[in-house]
C-alpha cells in the first residue's frame, strides 16, 4: 500500500516549538477572565468555548493548528496516510510524560479515544470519526476512520486531549474530569466552582522553554463590567468578551490594550422537531422563515452591538470556505412577508412559544433575547423568554432543560462551517436539536469530500438548503473585544475566541 508520508517542511517546524525560549523565565501568575463557569475540565465534556478554553491548557493532542490554520506536529512527530484516506499511522514523541508521572504511548491514545467516544460525553462524535485506534507498538498508532475524512485531522486537533491510561482505568470519566491530568503545558491545581481555577507550569513540558509563566488562573467573571474593572485595577490581565461600549471606554486607559478580531462564531435561534417541538407550529418551514423575516437582526446590532456585528446569512459566514458575499445574504426584515406566512401556515392571529437564553452566557446575550421577544411580538408571536444558568442551559441532550426555542451560538477553530453544522444538525449528536436526514446526508458529502473547491461548492448547497428550510433564525456574526493588560505579551486569540496560553508572558 502506497502512503504519502508528512513535507519535510512540516518536520522541520517540530525542531523550532522545541527551541528553548530564553528571553523569559517562568514566572508570575497570568489571571485571565471567564465569562462563565466551565462545564468541565474535559474536552470531550467541554460544553462551550469559555470551557474548551479553560481545558486546552492542560492536554495536548497528536497534532497542533497553527495560527495559519496548518496543521503542525504535536505529540506525534510525524504521520501517513493511506491512499483512500482512512488510514493514519503517526510515530508519537518519545519521552514525554503525563502530569502524574506516566509516560505518553501509543496506549494513551487508544485510552483517549475509548474515553471520549463515551456516550456520557457531550461531544463523543468528535471520536466517533474513528472506527478503530490500534496501538502498534509503544511509539505508533495507527487511527482508522470509516470513510475519508477530509478535516480528520482538525478534529483530532482540537478535540483530543491526551489522557493517562492507567489513570482514567483507576478513576473513571467523572473523577476524571473533577481531578483532570494531561501533558500540557500546566497541571492542575485547584478549582472552587464559581469562582476559579488555578495551574501551575509543567516544569516537564517537552515544548523545551514553555510555558512563559509559573502559574495560570482563570477567574469566573459573568459580568463584563466587573471584567472591565477588574483589568483596569490590574486584578486580571485578560478580560474577555467585552461589549463595544466597554472597549470604547478603554481607548485612553493607560496600562490596557483592546483587541477586536471578526469572531468566527454564528448566533442563532434554534428551533426543536424533538422534545418540547413536537406538535408547535414549528413544525411547519413557512413558520420558520416566517420567525427569520420578524427578526429585526439589523437593529438588534446596531442598538446592542453598537453596529460591531453582521448579520447572519446562514451557518457559512464571512471567512469560512464557501462563502459568497453575493449568494449568501440575510433575511431582511420584513414583518409584513412574516405575518403573510403566519397566515398561510394557518397562525394568522400568531401564536405563543417559549425560548430559552443562557443568561449571561456571551455578550449582551439577555438584551438580544429580549430584543428578539419584542421583535417577533410585532408579528403576533408571543416569546416567553426562559433565563438559565450556563450549566443549567446546557445541561441536558437536545437542549432539554429548556422550551420549543432556544438562543445559542457555533464557532469554528478550522475556517469552515462542517464542525458547527456537524454539532447543531447531526442527529444523535448532544446538542441536535432539529434533525433532518437531508441535512446529516450533505454534511457527511461534506466530511468525506477533500476537494475544497467540491466542499466549497457543498457548502453553498448546504446554505441553499437550510434558507429554504430554516433550522434556525439566523441572527449575526460578533466583533469580539477584548482588554490585556500591557504586562501580557504573546496574546493571540483566534477568530473562534480560542487562545493557546503557553506562549503568553507577563513582563
Amino acid at each position: 500500500m502506497t502512503r504519502r508520508t508528512l513535507p519535510a517542511l512540516i518536520l522541520a517546524l517540530t525542531a523550532l516549538l522545541t527551541l528553548p525560549l530564553l528571553a523569559h523565565a517562568q514566572e508570575g501568575r497570568l489571571v485571565v477572565s471567564l465569562s462563565s463557569d466551565p462545564t468541565s475540565l474535559f474536552l470531550p465534556r467541554a460544553a462551550d468555548r469559555t470551557a474548551t478554553n479553560a481545558s486546552l491548557p492542560l492536554y495536548d493532542s497528536l497534532v497542533w493548528i497553527n495560527e495559519d490554520l496548518e496543521i503542525e506536529p504535536a505529540l506525534a512527530t510525524s504521520w501517513e496516510v493511506s491512499d483512500d484516506g482512512t488510514e493514519y499511522v503517526f510515530t508519537l514523541r518519545e519521552g514525554v510524560t503525563f502530569h502524574n508521572g506516566e509516560p505518553f504511548t501509543a496506549e494513551s491514545v487508544v485510552a483517549t479515544w475509548e474515553s471520549g467516544s463515551d456516550p456520557s460525553n457531550d461531544y463523543a462524535n468528535f471520536y466517533d470519526a474513528a472506527d478503530l485506534v490500534e496501538a502498534i507498538d509503544d511509539y505508533t498508532v495507527r487511527i482508522t476512520t470509516p470513510e475519508p475524512n477530509a478535516t480528520f485531522l482538525t478534529t483530532l486537533a482540537i478535540s483530543w486531549g491526551m489522557v493517562p491510561p492507567a489513570y482514567m482505568a483507576e478513576v473513571g470519566i467523572d473523577e476524571f474530569a473533577r481531578n483532570p491530568v494531561g501533558t500540557g503545558p500546566f497541571r492542575f491545581v485547584s478549582r472552587a466552582a464559581g469562582d476559579r481555577i488555578l495551574m501551575e507550569a509543567n516544569p516537564d513540558y517537552w515544548r523545551s522553554g514553555y510555558p512563559l509563566v509559573a502559574e495560570l488562573e482563570f477567574r469566573v467573571v459573568p459580568d463584563a463590567s466587573t471584567r472591565l474593572a477588574a483589568v483596569q485595577t490590574g486584578e486580571i490581565h485578560i478580560a474577555n468578551r467585552l461589549t463595544p461600549d466597554q472597549a470604547m471606554a478603554l481607548a485612553n486607559v493607560s496600562g490596557v490594550e483592546v483587541v477586536s478580531y471578526l469572531n468566527d462564531r454564528a448566533y442563532y435561534v434554534g428551533f426543536k422537531n424533538v422534545g418540547a417541538g413536537v406538535g408547535t407550529p414549528l413544525e411547519d418551514a413557512r413558520v420558520r422563515q416566517a420567525l427569520n423575516y420578524g427578526s429585526d437582526r439589523f437593529g438588534i446590532i446596531a442598538a446592542i452591538f453598537a453596529g460591531q456585528a453582521e448579520p447572519l446569512p446562514g451557518f457559512v459566514i464571512e471567512g469560512n470556505l464557501g462563502y459568497d458575499a453575493d449568494l449568501m445574504q440575510p433575511f431582511p426584515f420584513d414583518p409584513e412577508r412574516a405575518q403573510q406566512l403566519l397566515a398561510e401556515a394557518g397562525y394568522p392571529d400568531g401564536f405563543e412559544i417559549s425560548m430559552g437564553c443562557p443568561a449571561d452566557g456571551y455578550v449582551n446575550i439577555n438584551e438580544v433575547c429580549l430584543a428578539l421577544q419584542r421583535s417577533l411580538a410585532g408579528i403576533g408571536v408571543e416569546v416567553n423568554v426562559e433565563f438559565r444558568t450556563t450549566n443549567s442551559f446546557w445541561s441536558e441532550p437536545q437542549y432539554g432543560a429548556v422550551g420549543a426555542m432556544f438562543v445559542d451560538s457555533w464557532s469554528s477553530t478550522i475556517g469552515e462551517a462542517l464542525p458547527r453544522l456537524d454539532g447543531a444538525l447531526m442527529p444523535g449528536n448532544y446538542y441536535t436539536a432539529w434533525e433532518d436526514q437531508r441535512f446529516a446526508d450533505l454534511i457527511d458529502e461534506i466530511a468525506m469530500t477533500v476537494d475544497r473547491d467540491e466542499r466549497a461548492a457543498l457548502y453553498q448547497q448546504m446554505h441553499e438548503l437550510m434558507r429554504d428550510d430554516p433550522p434556525f433564525i439566523y441572527l449575526y456574526q460578533p466583533t469580539i473585544f477584548e482588554a490585556v493588560s500591557d504586562r501580557v505579551s504573546g496574546y493571540n486569540p483566534r477568530a473562534a475566541e480560542e487562545y493557546y496560553l503557553f506562549q503568553v508572558s507577563l513582563d
